[in-house]
């Protein structure tokens, strides 16, 4: 008997020694190169109702040596008890400011940075990509990338992913549509510009164009070489060059009414009329199947973005409807090191989103909590100016 004891003991033992080998095994991600999640901390904390944040410390924090570890920021959000919506820097299109107080000045419960944008210049904060408000077109798609649209209708927010196109033309007089060249940022060679009031005070152009003062779809004045007029609050203003500013020496004439026509196409179809559209890029997850780095490659995503160890933000909704926004800290080897998109995409899938999107990154990424960045942004200047930010609110 005593001897069956021995044996029992020995096995438990035998056992054991396995499992801490399993673990361990796991842990380090097995040799699979997988972020490992045995050595996670996670700290919950709950905003309100229906909104809740997780902190993931993932990785071995306690050694001084630069291995892969990474800190995770995460917004559960329910659809029913939360709203996401839009907030663009400074309200106007050509500008930045910080997540935090675009926070701030609206007041939001939380909030995260959004959409790619042009980081200097004179059209410093140009979103480069869509920008769709209400019913207004106010920056066009670019390439082949995905967006993010968003509906606060009916008591439940909603999100939708996927490509958005938009073709645009001007109409004078009621004779052939013109094509419009984009909206509200730098005019090039040949080209047709729309700048509509939310942009800025004036179009910021050089003297090298024509520009039709619109009121009231009635062309009010025309300045052929004088460059950079003030935007009527209730009209828009046409900036052409090159063979554009041809077509509108011989067609916008003073007392011409004009009409701006845009059509938007989505794949797959809006579900929704959205309340707002961002442009971001590439889709992560799609149907709950990770297709990252691949849908990267597609939507003209380089290898240095797209496969290489970044700070992430990225959103994605899950099968029963909540919404997960997630900020992963980068560029600090002691602290987080940052993911590539397929990790970045597995952490959506792990969060069980059956679809994602990556959002902008590198030293934009933030995270807002009732006035505070809890996330550490990684510019060393700080916490970056972007040129919007999705803002959440108790419902």
């Amino acid at each position: 008997m005593v001897s069956d004891m021995n044996r029992t003991k020995a096995r438990l033992i035998l056992f054991l020694w396995i499992s801490v080998i399993a673990l361990s095994f796991f842990a380090t991600g097995g040799g699979s190169g997988q972020t490992g999640r045995s050595q996670d901390v996670q700290t919950k904390e709950a905003l309100a109702p229906g909104v809740e944040h997780l902190e993931i410390r993932r990785g071995n924090f306690s050694i001084e040596a630069e291995t892969d570890r990474w800190i995770i920021n995460v917004l559960l959000l329910d659809p029913r008890r939360a709203r996401i919506t839009l907030a663009i820097a400074m309200d106007e299109v050509a500008g930045t400011e910080s997540t935090s107080s675009i926070a701030a000045r609206y007041a939001a419960m939380a909030a995260i940075n959004g959409g790619y944008f042009q980081m200097a210049g004179v059209y410093r904060g140009d979103p480069a990509g869509m920008l769709v408000m209400g019913a207004n077109v106010l920056s066009e798609p670019s390439r082949p990338r995905s967006e993010l649209a968003v509906a606060n209708t009916e008591g439940v927010t909603r999100i939708s992913i996927g490509q958005v196109d938009v073709k645009a033309e001007i109409i004078v007089d009621g004779q052939t549509p013109y094509p419009v060249s984009g909206f509200n940022r730098q005019r090039e060679r040949d080209e047709l510009i729309v700048y509509t009031p939310e942009f800025h005070r004036t179009t910021l152009s050089t003297p090298d164009g024509l520009e039709a003062v619109i009121e009231r779809g009635v062309v009010k004045t025309i300045h052929d070489g004088a460059g950079s007029q003030t935007i009527p609050k209730e009209g828009l203003i046409l900036s052409a060059t090159g063979l554009c500013r041809g077509w509108a020496r011989n067609h916008l004439l003073v007392g011409g009414r004009v009409e701006v026509r845009s059509v938007m196409t989505a794949l797959p179809p809006l579900p929704f009329p959205p309340d707002f559209i961002i442009g971001g890029g590439p889709v992560l997850v799609k149907e709950g199947k990770v297709i990252a780095p691949a849908a990267a490659d597609a939507e003209q995503f380089g290898e240095e973005l797209s496969r290489k160890r970044h700070p992430r933000t990225a959103i994605g909704v899950r099968a029963d409807g909540f919404l997960v926004l997630v900020t992963v800290d980068g560029r600090q080897p002691k602290k987080s090191v940052g993911m590539t998109l397929e990790e970045l995409a597995i952490l959506m899938r792990d969060f069980s989103c059956v679809e994602a999107m990556n959002l902008d990154g590198g030293g934009s990424t933030t995270m807002v909590l009732n006035g505070r960045v809890v996330n550490n942004p990684s510019d060393a200047a700080g916490e970056r100016p972007v040129s919007d930010a999705l803002l959440v609110f108790r419902r």
